[in-house]
Parts: C-alpha cells; sequence; structure tokens
C-alpha cells in the first residue's frame, strides 16, 4: 500500500514537472517568436531597385520597333498626326539607324552596362544598408526591351511589395524621367490594380557629390592624355541631350540642372580650363536648344581652338549617342574644322565612384522616408497634359 501510494506522487510529481517544462516551453517559444516578430517588422526590406532609362536596341533587328515606341511618345518627340506619323518615321529611318548601330557593335551596350551597374549597386547596398536589404536591381527601358510592363509582371511574380523607382537621368526633364514615370503609372494602374507594390521615386541628382566627383575623375584622366603646356588651355565641351524649344519652353527644368552639374564639376576642378555647355541630337525640323554639338566644334576651330575634349554630362553609360555620334560622326566633324586634339572622356559605366554613388543615393533615398522630390510635386507652369496630374497624384498617394 505505501509502495503504492509513493509510486502514485511520484507519477503525479512527474506529470506536473512534465507540464511545468512544456509550459515554460511555450512562454519561451511565445517570447521567441515576438521577439522574431519584431526585428521582421523593423527590418524594411526587401527592396527592388527599378533602374529607369531611355533603353536602345541589343540587336539591328531591334531598331524599327524601338524608334517606333520612341517617336510615339509625345513627352520627348511632340509632332502632330504622331500616331500615324510615328510609324512612318521610324520605317523611313531604320535603316540609316542600324548602319550607326552596326559601326558600334551591332547594337547598343546600355543594356549590359545597366545590368553590370545595377548587380553592383546590390551588393553594395546589401552592406551600407541592411535596414532595406536585400536589395535587387530591375531595368525598366521607355522604347527598348526590357520595358516597364516587362518588369512589372517579373516584380509581381517574385512578390516585391517596396521599390524605388530610380531615374538614370541625373537631370529631370518632361521628357525622359518625366516619360518614364508617366508609363510606369499607365502599366501599373492596368498591372497592379491593387497597388500591391509601393513606390517611392529618386527622380533628379544632378549634382550629388559622387556623381560630380565621378565626371570629374575622368575629365582628368582625359586631360593628362594631352601634353603639360597645353592641357589647361584644352576646352571641356559639355555636350547633352537637346530638347524641344516647346518642352523647355512649357517650363522644363532640364537645362538648369544640366548647368547645374556642369557647373558643380567645373567647381571641383577649380575652373581649370575653358568651358561650354552644348547641346546635341536633335531629331526634326522643329527648334532645340543649341548650339549644337557639331555647330560648336565647327566654330571653335574656325576660330583657332585645335583641343577640345567632349564630356557627356547628361549619360550614365555608352550608347549610341556617345559612341557613335560623340566619337564618330562628330570625330569627322572635327578633321573638316581642322581640330587635331578631339578627345572624349570616358563615361561614367561601371567606374566604383560612380557605382558607390548609386548605392549612396538609393540609401539616402530609402532613409530619408520621403516618396519624392519636392520639384516632382508641381509641374511645369504650362503644363497642360493631364497625364502628368495623374502620375504625380499616383506617386504623392502612395504610403512607405
Amino acid at each position: 500500500m505505501y509502495s503504492r501510494n509513493i509510486l502514485r506522487i511520484t507519477s503525479i510529481l512527474a506529470n506536473s514537472s512534465r507540464k511545468l517544462v512544456l509550459n515554460e516551453s511555450k512562454v519561451i517559444n511565445r517570447s521567441f517568436v515576438s521577439i522574431t516578430s519584431q526585428r521582421d517588422n523593423d527590418k524594411k526590406g526587401p527592396t527592388g531597385i527599378v533602374l529607369m532609362n531611355l533603353g536602345g536596341p541589343s540587336t539591328l533587328d531591334g531598331v524599327e520597333d524601338f524608334l517606333t515606341r520612341l517617336f510615339l511618345d509625345p513627352d520627348l518627340i511632340p509632332i502632330p498626326f504622331q500616331s500615324r506619323l510615328a510609324p512612318f518615321i521610324a520605317k523611313r529611318r531604320t535603316p540609316k539607324i542600324q548602319e550607326q548601330y552596326d559601326k558600334i557593335g551591332g547594337g547598343s551596350p546600355i543594356l549590359s552596362w545597366t545590368e553590370k551597374q545595377g548587380k553592383a549597386m546590390e551588393i553594395l547596398l546589401n552592406k551600407i544598408n541592411p535596414e532595406y536589404a536585400p536589395h535587387k536591381s530591375y531595368i525598366a527601358f521607355r522604347y527598348a526591351p526590357p520595358l516597364t510592363e516587362d518588369t512589372l509582371i517579373q516584380m509581381k511574380k517574385e512578390g516585391v511589395k517596396r521599390a524605388v523607382a530610380f531615374t538614370q537621368y541625373p537631370q529631370y526633364s518632361c521628357s525622359t524621367t518625366g516619360s518614364s514615370l508617366n508609363e510606369l503609372w499607365r502599366k501599373s494602374e492596368k498591372l497592379d490594380p491593387e497597388k500591391s507594390i509601393k513606390w517611392s521615386v529618386i527622380d533628379r541628382w544632378p549634382t550629388y557629390p559622387g556623381l560630380i566627383e565621378a565626371f570629374a575623375r575622368h575629365i582628368e584622366t582625359a586631360l593628362k592624355q594631352y601634353p603639360s603646356d597645353i592641357k589647361n588651355k584644352v576646352v571641356l565641351l559639355f555636350s547633352a541631350h537637346s530638347l524641344p524649344m516647346v518642352v523647355v519652353n512649357r517650363g522644363d527644368t532640364y537645362i538648369s540642372e544640366v548647368a547645374a552639374t556642369v557647373h558643380r564639376v567645373m567647381e571641383r576642378l577649380e575652373f581649370s580650363n575653358p568651358y561650354r555647355l552644348v547641346w546635341q541630337s536633335q531629331v526634326g525640323p522643329q527648334p532645340w536648344i543649341g548650339p549644337q554639338t557639331n555647330e560648336a566644334i565647327h566654330g571653335f576651330g574656325k576660330n583657332g581652338h585645335k583641343n577640345i575634349l567632349l564630356v557627356p554630362i547628361a549619360f550614365t553609360s555608352d550608347h549610341i549617342e556617345t559612341l557613335f555620334e560623340l566619337d564618330l560622326e562628330y570625330g569627322h566633324e572635327a578633321e573638316k574644322a581642322g581640330i587635331t586634339g578631339l578627345r572624349r572622356a570616358e563615361s561614367l559605366n561601371d567606374d566604383p565612384i560612380f557605382i558607390e554613388a548609386m548605392a549612396n543615393i538609393v540609401k539616402d533615398h530609402l532613409q530619408s522616408g520621403k516618396v519624392m522630390s519636392t520639384q516632382l510635386m508641381i509641374r511645369c507652369p504650362k503644363c497642360k497634359k493631364e497625364v502628368c496630374q495623374r502620375a504625380r497624384d499616383f506617386f504623392t498617394n502612395q504610403t512607405i
């Protein structure tokens, strides 16, 4: 009897002990879950970084489609009867543009450069901005694959919830960044009507210190190719893509922002050389910003300047405007003008200083908590396009 009581008491104590251990375990597990959840809440990643640019055809077969999309865009090239004229103009210009791409290797390298920039930026961001990690870069070109809709579909499949639209035009224009943002709004309305992706925007960065340093160092490297006694006499010709004057007169900020970049670069160089800001790539008969780069080259040649350094100041990687227009086309123009010392500063491409600048721009933007710059909140004073306001409303109403 005594033995049975001892066994019963032992069994009760054992069961009580097990219950106590189990209850303690549950408490510990609940505490762990609570801590883990808190950590998950504190972490704001993963983050998609969408690099937006004009793009370019990777093959000769893609030229006509690229040109058609380009000429159909009223934000870039406003022409009458656009829906009918654009395909006609694109088809007529295709053979000539194919020849140009053929001379630079059979297609535009802008996709490969953007991919390299994005991957390098990802690695750096994951180190310096762990709160928003992991970061993944995407590409959204306006006129060539991967197009905005292709990228949105991919992001939706991969479950992206937070994304930054990062323009690769350092200086804002309605014709470039504005057009890309309008397209992002249009495609988001169609492909993401539930607004599962929360967006913020890096819409301009014309005077960011890392960008200025990268440009300045490339200029310094190029100037070393000239004899020491003439190095400081070389004319720095900063060349940016031109715009139709109708866009400028509407109140576009592009000219002032490009000029701001040039001024900061020259400050960094301590105004070591004479310089001018000129414009390239005019299309069509309408008035565009001038002087055109080729006209400036001829003018300087007539005035006795034999040494000119071309600096692509509004592009972040090589493409047809640098490799064909500046290097080949304007090289021939310089020969005609008697200029014997024409060179070009290397494009930024995958320069580590530039990649670091890209990563820091994204980090600063995310840490700021801002959806977009104050400049993007308002339209051009003479803008009459409803799409511009609706796109702004879309980004303004984002909660990140």
